[in-house]
């Protein structure tokens, strides 16, 4: 064969393996195989009409007659909704709520072509429930009612988006926030009620303690009293004990001085070992002590005649009502 011939050949051999080499593995490569990444899926159009679904993994297509769709996300998504809205009670308050969804592979041509604006028509769901629930509610009930209105909306959701190819894992209500003005109200309104509590228990423990003093003061008075009448029977027994000792000596007509003088006696010598005077006055004649005895023996004689005259109006005056009674009956029998 002709070498000319032959060159020829082997440069249109060269120039076709190039071609072949371009095309596969440049934009015939890229418009053959394509890949999908794990928890994703991807769905295979001809001429814009479902074809297939792609799985995670190495996949193959018809070059220039299949088109792939955006990758579609297995995850668990979480949608953030603010809502504005007024409580039974005219407040208005923002309630961020968010909402995790995810799609099963099984739904996936259902997620993908039956919403045209998934998270649009999520957010108008959740609106219109969350409003629902606090146009009935005040303030206070929406705070005590978040988890309710939570589980409301996810409820509604999971029924309505399911059909769509949409599963609600779960919806939170992350807070209820009023305006400024009015948690600065409730938290006074909180202050003032603690206030108050506090100030009852504070009464409630000084009334506690006040009674308690005064049972104590009034036991100690109680024991101190009985205490006062223990003493003065000991003393007056002792006395007793003593003027019977006197008399049975053969000292009796000045036994009850003698007792008198050692009484008093006792009596300074106890004043000037507990007093707080330095400086005690005594009488310092055998005279004036005895005219003193004698005071204290006329004054004790004295309250002695006194209580006998007492005794004796006594009497008179029960004789007395004795003899009215008496009449008063001989007048009923006549």
């Amino acid at each position: 064969m002709d070498p000319i011939a032959l060159l020829i050949i082997a440069i249109v051999l060269l120039v076709i393996l190039v071609i072949g080499a371009a095309l596969l593995f440049g934009g015939l490569r890229t418009s053959m195989m394509f890949t999908v990444r794990t928890q994703e899926n991807v769905i295979v159009e001809r001429f814009g009409k479902f074809k297939r679904v792609a799985k995670p993994g190495l996949n193959f297509k018809t070059p220039f007659i299949d088109s792939l769709t955006r990758p579609i996300s297995l995850r668990i998504q979480q949608l953030e909704v603010n809502i504005e809205s007024k409580t039974k009670d005219n407040v208005f308050v923002t309630v961020p709520v968010a909402v995790q969804y995810v799609i099963q592979e099984s739904q996936v041509v259902d997620a993908y072509y039956r919403l045209s604006n998934p998270e649009a028509q999520i957010r108008s769901y959740v609106f219109d429930t969350v409003r629902s629930a606090l146009s009935g509610l005040g303030l206070d009930e929406a705070f005590e009612s978040k988890d309710d209105i939570a589980r409301s909306v996810e409820s509604t959701l999971s029924a309505r988006m399911q059909e769509f190819g949409f599963n609600i894992v779960n919806t939170l209500v992350q807070d209820i926030s009023p305006d400024q003005r009015v948690r600065d109200s409730m938290n006074s309104i909180n202050a003032a009620q603690r206030d108050r509590v506090a100030a009852q228990s504070l009464a409630e423990a000084d009334k506690i303690k006040r009674v308690t003093q005064a049972e104590a003061e009034a036991e100690s008075k109680r024991l101190q009293g009985v205490g006062v009448a223990a003493q003065r029977k000991a003393i007056a027994e002792g006395i007793a004990e003593q003027y019977e000792m006197l008399r049975r000596v053969g000292i009796e007509n000045s036994a009850e001085q003698l007792l008198l003088m050692t009484q008093y006696f006792d009596t300074m010598q106890d004043v000037a070992r507990n007093g707080r005077s330095n400086v005690l006055f005594l009488p310092s004649n055998p005279g004036t002590v005895g005219s003193m005895g004698e005071e204290i023996r006329t004054a004790m004689l004295q309250a002695a005649a006194s209580q006998e005259a007492s005794q004796e109006a006594d009497r008179q005056d029960q004789a007395g009502r004795a003899s009215a009674a008496a009449r008063r009956a001989a007048q009923q029998q006549g």
